[in-house]
């Protein structure tokens, strides 16, 4: 645990002094403490106003990515993971080696596909192009319908259903409540997974504007290469802070829901 804290940690560190130094002071001092000349501020306003503030721009895209793809793809699997844990249909068993399936096959095999396919569509270098595909996840619906067949007991759905209660008002009312650990859990992963999005905004996206931080600062950081180089690592390493921190905050805020067992002796057996 040791070994493991300090390979999580040192990086951390690192990012935190270096986004305290000038672009001469990240080659000149020692890279776990902080230089003699602390730039904190002026780089945080550097990196801000840079070609008239475009890191502001990826931010907002990038929460505009998160909020409808990660948001959507929390939605879609909480239903549908709901529906195959608590209902009986033909083709059920098929639909769950089709969702197995889908988690084993990496995203980077399906990049190439959905980048063709979005083309034919005329939806590439639109934020649609990364929207939509986020919308899909397999490891969400599966983490859903697992949590969903254990965490809501059947003899509560037919009790509401013999007081009256309809399908989607049982849903919203009953099971959605005992679905929070699951849904937050879901929540995570598809947030980090759209914020640290990298390959797909990359082949979809050609416009700047629409750029999420993950490729924006990966543009930064390629203007030290080349003819006319025209490094700016110090800004690099501030936005790479300043991208970490939501993250940080969103698992510090939601990790509190994140437990399960809520609906232990919930039921008389």
């Amino acid at each position: 645990m040791i070994v493991y804290g300090l390979y999580t940690v040192v990086p951390l560190l690192w990012l935190l002094f270096s986004s305290t130094k000038t672009q001469a002071g990240l080659f000149s001092s020692f890279g776990l403490w902080f230089a003699d000349d602390n730039a904190f501020i002026d780089n945080l306003v550097a990196t801000l106003t840079y070609r008239d503030g475009i890191f502001l721009r990826w931010l907002g895209n990038t929460l505009l990515y998160v909020v409808v793809g990660a948001g959507g793809a929390t939605l879609l699997a909480t239903l549908a993971g709901y529906g195959l844990a608590k209902y009986r249909f033909p083709g059920r068993r098929a639909v769950f080696a089709i969702v197995l399936g889908a988690v084993a096959v990496p995203g980077t095999a399906l990049a190439v596909p959905t980048f063709l396919l979005f083309s034919e569509l005329g939806l590439t270098n639109t934020p649609w192009a990364v929207i939509i595909p986020s919308l899909i996840s397999p490891f969400g619906l599966y983490l859903i319908w697992t949590f969903a067949s254990d965490a809501i007991p059947t003899e509560l759905l037919e009790a509401a259903r013999i007081d009256g209660a309809g399908e989607f008002r049982t849903f919203f009312t009953i099971s959605l409540r005992l679905l929070a650990p699951g849904i937050v859990t879901v929540v995570l992963f598809t947030v980090v997974a759209t914020w640290n999005n990298y390959f797909l905004p990359l082949i979809m996206l050609s416009d700047p504007a629409w750029y999420p931080l993950t490729v924006g600062l990966n543009q930064w950081s390629a203007q030290a290469i080349g003819a006319g180089s025209q490094p700016i690592y110090n800004l690099v390493i501030m936005g790479s802070l300043l991208t970490i921190i939501p993250i940080v905050v969103a698992f510090l805020m939601l990790q509190r829901f994140w437990q399960s067992g809520l609906t232990a002796g919930g039921v008389k057996q």
